[in-house]
């Protein structure tokens, strides 16, 4: 239905277009003489489900468009489009060529693949369609372009930036010598506008279409460069990423290091190209500012001053704007790095070993005994004897052996003994153990790590946040209207946030970081990268990393907008990541990666005791002895007060 609904568009778009062509002019039109040479070069590229667009500048006859049509095969149909480039301003054409453009686009959705054939003998119609074909993205690698024309190709040079950069050949035609010849030429991408095009084949109507190089018609020019261009990669430090190697100077070039560089020279080994780095003059990544305009590497390859940014570039629909991404090389996410604090006693240490579970198990066996004893009360005691009494002396005596205190059994039953000797047993096993446990927990320090969250750090206003300048993650914060992202960014008012450059992460984390009054919000890898260099320096796990991951980003290499380089990288990435070949390099560049991941929170020391290590026990002995007075005090006066009472006199109705 669809494949049915698609030709019949084609076909209705042929006859309306083709009747307001002009009428026939004569023989020695530019499609008419070249009509054999053009079914010839399109007889071995056609796929099935393929459609042909024929643009033209009004010079083409009626007759020769049904002619030569019927000579293409298109398997798909043909649309053809016409623009009476004669007698209309630059402008006018431009204004023009944008909407047939537009409509084109509309005619390559129903199409698996099209080749687009631009006739013409105006050089400035030929650029200007291939500029807007170009612009318009009309078309994508797999589909193509044909321009035909007689000019030379001393006049056609202002082609080779468009024609390079896309899937296109140009066909010239000679028939000065009244034997038409015709030779397909194609632009290398990445050489200079003076440099040679290339023949790839020639045709003639005595030996027909023959290929003159091993390349086929319409080549992968980005499968693999002919000529090894050389490309400016826009590269910054970002460790573990990107370090620099060599900074430039006289005679020495700049040059960088790490996983990103490997990555590079392995894209540079299997496309056949070679490169030169240049940095962004703000050391910046790369946003965009509220005049619309790209800072950093960000625009720098957004205005083509550099072919490929290196990066890797958080991948986000903003930048997406303005260049194109590769497939994403590896994902992380944003994460907290702050100082670990010294080591702290905590003087309420001694109540760790009460746990639920303990208290539980305490009570559980204390309401065994009892239930025990009072079986074996029924038992042997007789129904006369007093026992309230008895139930209420021997609560008091199982309570006085758990705490301890001096008491006394005298005239009791041997089953009493029984029971009662065990609860002894059980109490001195657990008071011995506690005793142990205890001082074990008097040896430990513990380490305090207090921004585990990004809430820890909003409710510390004594703590200033470090982040990266110019980031997707400050762009974003900056762009959030709610939440707690939106507090973040609020807080930079009150002179909580400052901003560094990578280049300047090392200083940070000794000089600020290392105070424990600042803290490090990026990238996770940044901050393992930091902190397993700071291991390397010292032997000791001075940061730690919080809890909380957020704002996940996957990451990528950049090209120019609409650039091919960019696909061609991304077949290599796809690669090299499925390989774990990046990891590999990852953790080859990060020694000692692991070491303070998980570093304890909790040490033990050999030190003599001090009152800071027992302050928290005595507080808890001199409340009770002070709960112990009250209640003494509350004995004595009760009698007292009850008497006074009784004596008092009463009225009686």
């Amino acid at each position: 239905m669809t494949a049915a609904a698609a030709s019949l568009l084609l076909v209705l778009t042929v006859c309306l277009t083709v009747a307001q062509l002009p009428r026939p002019q004569g023989a020695g039109e530019t499609l008419s003489v070249a009509g054999a040479a053009v079914a010839a070069v399109a007889a071995t590229v056609w796929r099935p489900r393929c459609s042909v667009i024929l643009l033209t500048d009004g010079t083409t006859s009626s007759t020769t468009v049904f002619t030569e049509l019927g000579g293409l095969g298109a398997p798909w149909g043909v649309t053809v489009f016409q623009v009476a480039a004669e007698g209309k301003s630059p402008n006018m054409t431009e204004a023009l060529l944008s909407r047939l453009v537009a409509q084109a686009r509309r005619v390559r959705q129903v199409s698996w693949c099209v080749t687009v054939v631009v006739v013409s003998d105006d050089s400035a119609f030929l650029a200007a369609s291939a500029e807007w074909i170009f612009k318009g993205r009309l078309l994508v690698w797999t589909n193509r372009l044909l321009a035909v024309t007689r000019r030379p190709l001393s006049h056609l040079r202002h082609l080779h930036t468009s024609f390079s950069m896309m899937n296109a050949m140009l066909l010239l035609l000679d028939d000065t010598s009244g034997y038409p010849r015709c030779s397909v030429y194609v632009h290398l991408p990445y050489s200079s506008q003076d440099a040679q095009v290339l023949e790839i084949a020639t045709w003639s109507s005595r030996h027909g279409l023959v290929l003159t190089t091993h390349l086929p018609l319409f080549p992968d020019k980005f499968y693999r460069f002919v000529h090894r261009p050389q490309l400016v990669v826009a590269a910054e430090e970002y460790q573990p990423h990107v370090l620099v190697k060599t900074t430039e100077a006289p005679g020495r070039s700049l040059s960088f290091a790490g996983p990103m560089a490997e990555l590079l020279h392995l894209l540079a080994n299997t496309l056949n190209f070679t490169y030169t780095f240049l940095r962004p003059p703000d050391g910046s990544w790369g946003v965009k500012l509220p005049d619309g305009a790209w800072t950093g590497m960000v625009g720098m390859v957004g205005r083509q001053e550099a072919d490929v940014g290196l990066g890797p570039f958080a991948v986000t629909s903003v930048r997406a704007e303005m260049v194109d991404y590769t497939r994403p090389i590896l994902v992380d996410y944003g994460r907290i790095m702050a100082g670990r604090g010294l080591p702290e006693v905590d003087p309420w240490g001694f109540l760790l070993p009460f746990t639920p579970q303990v208290w539980t198990g305490i009570l559980a066996t204390l309401l065994l005994l009892f239930t025990i004893s009072v079986l074996l009360y029924l038992c042997f005691i007789p129904k006369t004897a007093q026992r309230d009494t008895w139930m209420t002396e021997t609560v008091f005596s199982y309570s006085r052996v758990l705490l301890q205190q001096d008491t006394s059994v005298l005239g009791v039953q041997w089953w009493e003994r029984l029971v009662l000797g065990g609860w002894m047993v059980m109490v001195l096993v657990l008071s011995r153990s506690y005793a142990s446990t205890l001082m074990s927990i008097l040896a430990v320090r513990y380490i305090p790590q207090p921004y585990e969250y990004l809430r820890d750090l909003l409710d510390d206003p004594a703590t200033t946040m470090v982040w990266e300048a110019n980031t997707m993650y400050v762009q974003y914060l900056r762009s959030v209207e709610s939440g707690i992202f939106r507090e973040v960014m609020d807080s930079e008012k009150e002179g909580r946030i400052i901003y560094v450059k990578t280049t300047e992460y090392t200083y940070m984390r000794d000089e600020l970081v290392r105070l424990g009054t600042y803290v490090f919000l990026g990238e996770d890898l940044s901050g393992k990268v930091l902190m397993a260099q700071d291991f390397s320096n010292t032997g000791a796990c001075d940061f730690y990393s919080s809890k909380e991951m957020f704002l996940p980003f996957m990451f990528a290499m950049i090209g120019q907008k609409n650039s091919p380089l960019v696909p061609a990288l991304s077949k290599r990435i796809k690669v090299v990541t499925e390989a774990g070949l990046y990891w590999h390099w990852l953790e080859n560049m990060i020694p000692n990666s692991t070491s303070c991941v998980r570093a304890p929170t909790k040490i033990t020391v050999q030190t003599s005791l001090t009152f800071t290590n027992v302050w928290g026990m005595f507080v808890v002995l001199a409340g009770g002895h002070l709960l112990a007075l009250v209640v003494l005090g509350l004995e004595l006066l009760t009698p007292k007060l009850l008497h006074s009472w009784s004596d008092t006199p009463h009225d009686h109705d």
